[in-house]
């Protein structure tokens, strides 16, 4: 079991199923939701503030990431947190969730080494069995 996840998605309900699934399949202890890549942003900024602080918070050990959304969408926050100023989080796995499991988008998402998998939407207990087993 994970100690904490970060879910990114801008449709309430897929975050509401998340939850759910991840909380049924006793995946993660804890589990964090944004709807943009701004939000998350800011919400690894605040981390980084408090670390230089001498304030202990544990990111997330894993992102699921939705591709498309409004402010900043996934692709952006990719490219954002691959920067060298996220590079204290480098330890942390992202999964891509998307609704349409394009090639070139498969492809493309294999140049952020963070990324770790592109599965398609909804999350499920299959999904999150062959997540636990693959990040073992």
């Amino acid at each position: 079991m994970l100690n904490q996840i970060l879910c990114i998605d801008d449709d309430l309900i897929t975050l509401m199923l998340c939850k759910k699934v991840i909380s049924r399949a006793l995946f993660s202890e804890e589990i964090i939701t944004l709807q943009n890549g701004e939000q998350a942003v800011e919400f690894f900024d605040k981390i980084k503030e408090a670390f230089k602080n001498g304030e202990i918070i544990s990111p997330p050990q894993l992102i699921f990431l939705d591709l498309n959304m409004p402010v900043m969408g996934g692709w952006e926050f990719l490219d954002y947190f691959n920067n060298s100023q996220f590079s204290n989080f480098d330890k942390i796995k992202v999964v891509i969730l998307s609704s349409t499991v394009d090639p070139k988008e498969l492809e493309r998402s294999k140049k952020y080494p963070m990324v770790i998998d592109f599965l398609p939407k909804p999350i499920t207990k299959a999904v999150l069995e062959y997540l636990q087993n693959k990040l073992e």
